[in-house]
């Protein structure tokens, strides 16, 4: 997705970056600062993720001074001369180089001219010694080795700063993340954020210690904290029944795709239906979801919780089975009959756009409601259960027979 940029630092020294652009060339930008590995096909890959969520985002080579275009591997050799790389740099020669980074990416045509900067490792001190000595808008520092050596820094801070630490990370101590806690008490925008079974590098996928959920989770909280200070903003409740709108009310494959990421997914979880990149997930609602959507099908909204970048729908979806419904029972010939049910869908949105979706729901009371399951001596609800999500004053515990003694 990216290009090369071309930088020169107020020294006179080139050097060169990683540039990735958002889809419609506008929007704020963030440094992503490299890990002892360089700028390599990881690093690249945060900065097209990051471009996705509607950033400029650039990464320079921060090793350029000592050898240009470093790229090394996640194994014992590439951390060795990583780590050799990083204790010869010289960290003031360092924050020059990323003080003219911030200016170039502010000044990239349709940049907002807001910069916040995200560092990995040994970028995550980078990142924590550029708010302390720039004025970038936003710090975000991913398990940052070493950073309580400059906790008297802390002081010369002024914008949000995040700390995402693994407690299993052997590389970076309790003591050395309680010592950063102390120096930044007296901050009232910095986060700390301590994930309880991840270790160095969870972020990274390509290192045996890549712990998705705590990646996911961190993603989300560092976008949360860069929408508040430089954007950009998005109305992910107002993008999600636009997409939803496609699909139930105007029927329309091609638009519904056009709602969604380049490569984004589907995922049914009670029938395992659904699909995964593009090619088959449009054909999914072209000729399966689309036509199965019975005529009389509404949604009826429950609850809905809006995150930087996840949304969680609780609604009802009823109908009457009058034709099959491939996404929900595939096989099962219409019954004719009507059934409400308790639907969940979690939402992740990658800027403007729908990344994919998870869909929960009571299969067994669906199932029940069409009546091609026998739920006879078995404490499945039908009809009931989506009565209550509704009105939480109807009866209750009353297949548990010990309730009323």
């Amino acid at each position: 997705m990216g290009e090369t940029l071309s930088i020169t630092a107020a020294d006179g020294h080139n050097f060169k970056g990683y540039l990735a652009v958002p889809e419609d060339s506008r929007g704020p930008g963030v440094l992503i600062l490299q890990e002892i590995f360089g700028v390599n096909r990881h690093i690249r890959a945060v900065c097209d993720r990051f471009a996705e969520e509607g950033y400029f985002a650039l990464a320079p080579d921060q090793f350029a001074r000592l050898e240009a275009g470093v790229e090394l591997d996640y194994d014992d050799a590439g951390r060795n001369r990583g780590i050799e790389l990083a204790r010869r740099l010289n960290l003031d020669s360092a924050l020059v180089d990323i003080r003219a980074a911030l200016a170039a990416v502010r000044a990239l045509p349709g940049a907002s001219g807001k910069a916040g900067v995200v560092g990995f490792c040994f970028g995550g001190r980078l990142a924590y010694l550029t708010a302390a000595r720039t004025d970038v808008e936003a710090a975000v520092c991913y398990y940052g080795g070493g950073i309580e050596n400059h906790a008297a820094e802390a002081q010369a801070i002024r914008c949000p700063i995040m700390m995402h630490w693994g407690a299993e990370d052997a590389a970076i101590t309790t003591a050395a993340r309680a010592a950063v806690r102390a120096a930044l008490a007296g901050h009232d925008r910095a986060e700390f954020y301590v994930y309880a079974e991840a270790g160095h590098g969870f972020n990274c996928d390509q290192r045996p210690s890549y712990h998705r959920f705590y990646a996911s989770l961190a993603h989300s909280r560092t976008l949360g904290l860069l929408h508040q200070t430089i954007g950009p903003r998005y109305d992910l409740s107002a993008l999600w029944e636009r997409h939803t709108a496609c699909e139930f009310a105007d029927r329309d494959a091609d638009a519904t795709m056009r709602t969604m990421v380049a490569e984004p997914y589907v995922n049914h979880v009670p029938t395992l239906t659904g699909g995964v990149g593009f090619n088959d997930l449009r054909r999914f609602y072209r000729d399966f979801f689309i036509p199965g959507v019975p005529a009389d099908t509404r949604i009826v909204p429950i609850s809905r919780t809006i995150g930087p970048n996840r949304l969680i729908d609780e609604f009802l979806l009823c109908f009457t089975h009058d034709r099959e419904v491939p996404f929900m029972a595939p096989g099962v010939a219409p019954t004719g009959r009507y059934a409400e049910v308790p639907h969940v869908a979690v939402v992740e949105f990658r800027g403007g756009k729908v990344a994919h979706e998870h869909i929960h729901w009571d299969h067994a009371s669906f199932l029940k409601q069409i009546g091609v399951l026998d739920a006879k001596g078995l404490p499945i609800a039908g009809a009931e259960g989506a009565q209550k999500l509704i009105d939480e004053k109807l009866p209750t515990n009353e297949w548990i027979s010990r309730w009323k003694r």
